[in-house]
C-alpha cells in the first residue's frame, strides 16, 4: 500500500488516496480466480477447471478485480490511516479511482473530529444547591418501612371497620335507579383510604360492621372519566363481609434492631435522614452539572460536527441500554414487544442525548488542550485498577481492552469538567424582597391528602 495524499476536506473529513501496487493486487486477483472457479462452467472445460485466461477473455479482464479490491480494502486503508495520523470517527465512503492490471487506487472520504473552539467556560453560572431534609420527608421514609413491618389480623367480633383497615364487600352501584357497567364487584378487597375508590365512599364504609349491609351516596367527579357517569349521584349498596385491623410496630429501639442493624431508634432515624440527604445530594449533583453541559454546549464552535459522530453515540447509548436489560433478564425485543416501541423510535429517543453527549466531549477535549491538562502514568494504573473492581477483571485484562491512550483522555477530559464546575459561578442574586413574619401555627396539623378519583370497581 502507498498513500498518495491526504487532505483536509470540508465539514470535518479528510480524503485520502492511496494506491495497491501490481503485484499484490495480481495476488489478490489469483486468490478470488482459485476460490470461484470451481462454481464457473466454460464449454470445452470441465466444472471449475478453466483457465483464468479463459475465463478473462470471456467474461473480461475485470472479472474478478471488484471481488479483489474489497479484499484489498480493509488492510489499505487501515494502512493509510497509520501513514496519515487521520483518526476517523466513523465509516468512511470509499471510491475507486482506477483499477486495472497495475493496480488500485482507492480514495477514501473519512469523518474526523472537527475543529472546535470554546470561550466562556470559566465563571459559568451555576450553583449546586441541596435541598435540606425535612421531617416530613424521614417520617415518610419511616412510615413506609413501618407498614412493610405491620401486622394483619382478622376481626371477629362486632368491631366496626375504621379508616386503614383492609376489607371485604360486595357492592353494586346505581345511578337514578340503574345499575351501571363497571360498577359491581364481589368479594373486592378495599383498603380503607387509599383512595382507590371514588371520593367519599370509603368514609362511609368506615363505621360499619362485617354483615352489614348498606348504602354508600356519592357523587362522581365532573372530570370523571365516564362522560355518562360525570357529575352524576349515585348508589353504591354494599355488604361488608370481612374486616382486616393493620397492627403497626411502635416506634422505639426494637422496632430500629428489627429493621436496620442500629440498636436505638434515634441512630436509626438519623441514618434515614442521612441517606435522604445523600440523595438530595446526588440530585443537587445531577442539576448543577445539567447547567454545566448545557452552557458549554451553547459555548461550543467551529467545524460542523460530522453526523457519524452523533449516530455512533447513538448506537453506544443502544447498546448500554440492552446490556442493562439482559443484566435484569431482558432484551431489546422483548422490551419492544412489551411496549410497543421500534428501534428506530427508540433511536430518535436517543438521539438528543447522544448529541449533548458528543458536544459536551468536544468541549471538554477543548478545555483540556487549552488547560495544558494530563494524566500522569500513576492516574492511568489508578484508573486502570478502578475498571479492573468496577468491571470484576484482571487489571491487565482491562488493559487489554482499552488502550492507555484512551483512558489518559478520558481522565483529563474528567479533569476538564471538574476545572469548569471548580469555576462556576452563582448567578447575580435577585433583590431580595422584605421576609415575612410566620404565621401563627393552627392547632391541627395533621390533615389526610384527598382521595384519587377512580372507579369503583378499579
Amino acid at each position: 500500500m502507498s498513500l498518495i495524499k491526504a487532505e483536509k476536506a470540508e465539514k470535518s473529513a479528510f480524503v485520502l488516496e492511496f494506491s495497491v501496487d501490481k503485484e499484490t493486487f495480481e495476488k489478490a486477483v489469483s486468490k478470488v480466480y482459485r476460490k470461484q472457479v470451481a462454481n464457473i462452467n466454460i464449454p470445452g472445460f470441465r466444472k471449475g477447471k478453466a483457465p483464468r485466461s479463459v475465463i478473462e477473455r470471456m467474461y473480461g479482464k475485470g472479472v474478478f478485480y471488484e471481488d479483489a479490491a474489497n479484499d484489498l480494502l480493509p488492510d489499505a486503508y487501515e494502512a493509510a490511516l497509520t501513514e496519515s495520523g487521520v483518526k476517523p470517527v466513523g465509516r468512511a465512503e470509499f471510491d475507486i479511482q482506477s483499477i486495472d492490471e497495475n493496480g488500485i487506487v482507492f480514495v477514501a472520504t473519512v469523518p474526523v473530529k472537527p475543529a472546535v473552539e470554546i470561550e466562556g467556560y470559566k465563571g459559568i453560572e451555576a450553583v449546586r444547591e441541596v435541598a435540606p431534609v425535612s421531617d416530613v420527608e424521614v417520617e415518610n421514609e419511616i412510615k413506609v418501612i413501618r407498614e412493610r413491618n405491620s401486622r394483619e389480623t382478622e376481626v371477629e367480633d362486632e368491631t366496626p371497620a375504621a379508616m386503614g383497615d383492609s376489607t371485604k364487600i360486595d357492592f353494586e352501584g346505581f345511578v337514578d335507579g340503574v345499575a351501571f357497567e363497571g360498577g359491581k364487584g364481589e368479594d373486592y378487597n378495599l383498603k380503607l383510604g387509599s383512595g382507590s375508590f371514588i371520593p367519599g365512599f370509603e368514609e362511609q364504609v368506615a363505621g360499619h360492621k362485617i354483615g352489614e349491609q348498606f348504602d354508600v351516596n356519592v357523587t362522581f367527579p365532573e372530570e370523571y372519566h365516564a362522560a355518562e357517569l360525570a357529575g352524576k349521584a349515585a348508589t353504591f349498596k354494599v355488604a361488608l363481609k370481612a374486616i382486616t385491623k393493620i397492627e403497626l410496630p411502635e416506634l422505639d429501639d426494637d422496632f430500629a434492631k428489627d429493621v436496620s442493624e442500629f440498636d436505638t431508634f434515634a441512630e436509626y432515624r438519623a441514618d434515614v435522614e442521612a441517606k435522604i440527604l445523600k440523595r438530595h445530594e446526588s440530585a443537587a449533583d445531577s442539576a448543577f452539572e445539567e447547567t454545566i453541559v448545557k452552557a458549554l454546549n451553547e459555548k461550543l464552535a467551529g467545524e460542523e460536527i460530522p453526523e457519524a459522530m452523533f449516530e455512533a453515540e447513538t448506537e453506544n447509548l443502544l447498546r448500554d441500554y440492552d446490556n442493562r436489560l439482559r443484566m435484569q433478564g431482558l432484551d431489546l425485543n422483548t422490551y419492544f414487544k412489551y411496549t410497543g416501541m421500534t428501534l428506530e423510535t427508540m433511536r430518535e429517543q436517543m438521539r438528543p442525548q447522544a448529541e449533548s453527549f458528543v458536544k459536551t466531549r468536544l468541549a471538554l477535549e477543548k478545555i483540556a488542550e487549552l488547560e495544558n491538562l494530563t494524566a500522569s502514568e500513576e492516574e492511568v494504573e489508578a484508573e486502570y485498577a478502578r475498571l479492573a473492581e468496577a468491571y470484576q477483571m484482571e487489571a491487565d485484562a482491562v488493559k487489554g481492552m482499552i488502550p492507555a491512550e484512551s483512558v489518559a483522555e478520558d481522565l483529563k477530559v474528567k479533569a476538564a469538567m471538574e476545572l469548569v464546575k471548580a469555576s462556576a459561578a452563582a448567578p447575580a442574586a435577585a433583590e431580595k424582597k422584605p421576609a415575612r413574619k410566620p404565621r401563627a401555627k393552627k392547632a391541627k396539623v395533621e390533615e389526610e391528602a384527598p382521595a384519587a378519583e377512580e372507579t369503583p370497581a378499579e
